[in-house]
């Protein structure tokens, strides 16, 4: 398993993550929206020769703010899912060993708009051209998430099997209960490429330093020790919070 984590969560720079991320042996997961929103961030180009001079590889979240791949405005959707493609584009000229995708919003829960949602949802992924593997996340935080269970994340999946999944354990605790990342396991086990790891005490998406809340970290070290795709630390607390998160999650209690 490689691990890495997020320069966006933990809040530090990229001298400043490259840095540690070399130290350390980890990737970093970069996030699209950042590089869309400020111009002053180096390009895709550049991005990959820093990673090259400091040996350090990366993933790429695919956009998330402002976006739904699954609107129900055909102008939004358009929009989102040429956004999306730029952003698969720009992973597959940084190397990015994956990149994570969220699988859209119903602001409007009515049953027609869900219905309506899902078809775009399925017409979005078919016409994506996936230049990098991309793994499908695991969100239900809220009423405004599209997809609401794990058998519903496995049947999209199961639809589009040219798409892995990330599982995202601090969402599923919230989501699910105490046994949420081990339910979403269950069933998407088969198709894991990618892990999102951060904490939470249950209620609400902290994405806490691991082991600051309580999430089965025994558990996922267990599952990670089989695993042999990417896991990307998101976790807030700057470089203090990652170096905690990597001392449990490479052996120490928790």
């Amino acid at each position: 398993m490689k691990l890495g984590f997020s320069p966006l969560t933990a809040g530090l720079t990229y001298r400043q993550s490259f840095d540690l991320a070399a130290e350390l042996g980890l990737f970093l997961e970069i996030a699209y929206d950042q590089h869309e929103m400020d111009p002053r961030l180096p390009g895709a180009r550049e991005l990959a020769e820093m990673g090259r001079a400091a040996g350090v590889g990366f993933s790429l979240h695919l956009p998330f703010v402002d976006w739904n791949i699954a609107s129900l405005v055909p102008q939004v959707q358009q929009l989102s899912l040429q956004r999306t493609q730029q952003a698969i584009h720009f992973g597959a000229e940084i190397g990015a060993a994956c990149g994570v995708l969220h699988t859209g919003l119903v602001p409007l829960r009515l049953p027609e708009a869900v219905v309506h949602a899902g078809q775009n949802l399925h017409r979005a992924l078919h016409q994506l051209e996936l230049a990098i593997p991309v793994a499908l996340e695991n969100l239900g935080l809220n009423g405004t998430d599209l997809l609401e269970t794990p058998a519903e994340l496995a049947a999209l999946l199961e639809t589009h099997p040219q798409y892995g999944c990330c599982l995202d354990v601090g969402h599923a605790l919230i989501q699910r209960g105490s046994h949420g990342p081990q339910e979403y396991h269950r069933l998407l086990h088969a198709g894991l490429i990618h892990f999102h790891l951060h904490d939470n005490r249950g209620s609400w998406d902290e994405h806490l330093p691991c082991g600051a809340g309580v999430v089965d970290w025994a558990w996922v070290r267990r599952v990670l020790q089989e695993f042999t795709g990417t896991a990307a630390l998101e976790v807030t607390g700057g470089a203090a919070g990652v170096r905690q998160s990597v001392a449990l999650l490479r052996g120490g209690k928790g």
